[in-house]
């Protein structure tokens, strides 16, 4: 198996991980991490409240003082020729106020009759902030719908700590139902992803919180009904890990002008369920058996990350756990990058973002020797032939 660097390529095998397991497996303590043992919101002197811009009131939720910007669906095109790509908002759960953005390539840009992969999307924002409709969030979904392309269904959950872990989760499992309701809906369903969308193709995406909120949604899919839908890959940008241990890079970015140590302790205290540390598995899979024993399952999985974020070291462990337990992994990791810097450098996201291609691709089965004799005609099919994508 292999995991790619953008400064070149390395190969590591199962075999090699084996002599190391007991190091990777230790509660909290992937290879080559820790150096330290915690102390509260240790190596940084910036408020986390203050960087957040957040205040915790007395009944344990928040006041957002600053809302990050969002835009409108676009489903009647209000801007023209301007915007490539047509979106709409729709509730998925009216009790626990949750809803997905929808987002499609405009029919001129679609192939008569051929069906698009479908990107399920999770915002980041530390579980406490973003939704589907925040600026950088509709961007990258944007862009991934051009790009791929794809039909993407940008998940809108609940936030912490008014509804801490594992309400994403559920949240996600909700999404999933949903989008399999509109694949077996007799009266038509949700017509964009009815007549749009491959149900067969499936992929969970995430940036950070979100992918985090990923990795846990295709872990939990293992244990649902989701006939006719086929999960095929999870792909996690820089996913928001931790433990109570300290890593190199927690104390070398400790004080990261974008995610310090102090806001990234901060966020698992409010995302995590009242009383748990942060070696609960929610934040440190290292610490639990029952999802190692499933990671066996879990299918091809694409990891991306940059070395200036906080949390590479936990990211790369992640790969040598998953890899260690039978996962199908591709990653891809720059040296230079720091943590967000997809969702404000448009470079970095079209790179990302053509690894998402790419991997969807992989997971495609391959293709069999045309034979001449035989109709290719897929324009009723829901679920065509990888050919014709």
């Amino acid at each position: 198996m292999v995991m790619e660097q953008e400064q070149g390529s390395y190969e590591e095998t199962t075999e090699e991980l084996e002599d190391d397991e007991e190091d990777i497996l230790e509660l909290g303590n992937p290879k080559k991490m820790p150096v330290k043992q915690q102390k509260p919101h240790e190596g940084s002197n910036i408020n986390p409240y203050e960087h957040m811009k957040i205040e915790l009131n007395p009944d344990g939720s928040l006041t957002r003082l600053s809302e990050l910007p969002t835009l409108e669906a676009s489903v009647d095109d209000p801007y023209g020729d301007t915007r490539a790509i047509l979106s709409k908002d729709v509730t998925i759960n009216p009790e626990k106020k949750t809803w997905v953005r929808i987002l499609r390539p405009k029919e001129a840009d679609l192939q008569p009759g051929v069906r698009l992969p479908l990107v399920m999307y999770f915002h980041g924002g530390g579980f406490v902030t973003s939704s589907a409709g925040t600026v950088f969030c509709n961007n990258l979904c944007e862009r991934a719908a051009r790009l791929v392309p794809c039909i993407v269904v940008s998940v809108s959950y609940r936030l912490a700590p008014e509804n801490r872990l594992p309400a994403a989760y559920e949240d996600a499992d909700d999404a999933l139902m949903w989008v399999k309701q509109q694949a077996t809906d007799s009266d038509g369903g949700e017509p964009w992803l009815r007549e749009l969308a491959d149900f067969s193709r499936i992929l969970l995406f995430g940036w950070n919180s979100g992918a985090n909120v990923a990795f846990h949604a295709r872990l939990r899919s293992l244990d649902l009904d989701l006939e006719p839908l086929k999960v095929v890959g999870v792909m996690m940008t820089q996913p928001l890990l931790g433990g109570m241990e300290r890593t190199q890079s927690d104390l070398r970015y400790a004080d990261d002008q974008v995610l310090p140590l102090t806001v990234s302790d901060l966020t698992w205290e409010l995302a995590l369920p009242v009383g748990a540390n942060r070696d609960h598995e929610y934040c440190n899979p290292w610490s639990s058996p029952r999802i190692r024993e499933k990671l066996s399952k879990i299918g091809k999985v694409l990891v991306r990350g940059y070395g200036g974020d906080i949390t590479i070291d936990r990211q790369r462990a992640l790969v040598e756990l998953l890899l260690m337990n039978g996962a199908e992994v591709v990653a891809h990791f720059d040296d230079i990058g720091f943590h967000g810097i997809d969702l404000i450098d448009s470079r970095r996201a079209v790179v990302t973002l053509n690894y998402l291609k790419d991997f969807i691709k992989s997971t495609f089965p391959k293709p069999k020797a045309p034979l001449r004799s035989h109709s290719h005609s897929h324009s009723s099919s829901m679920f065509p032939s990888p050919e014709v994508y």
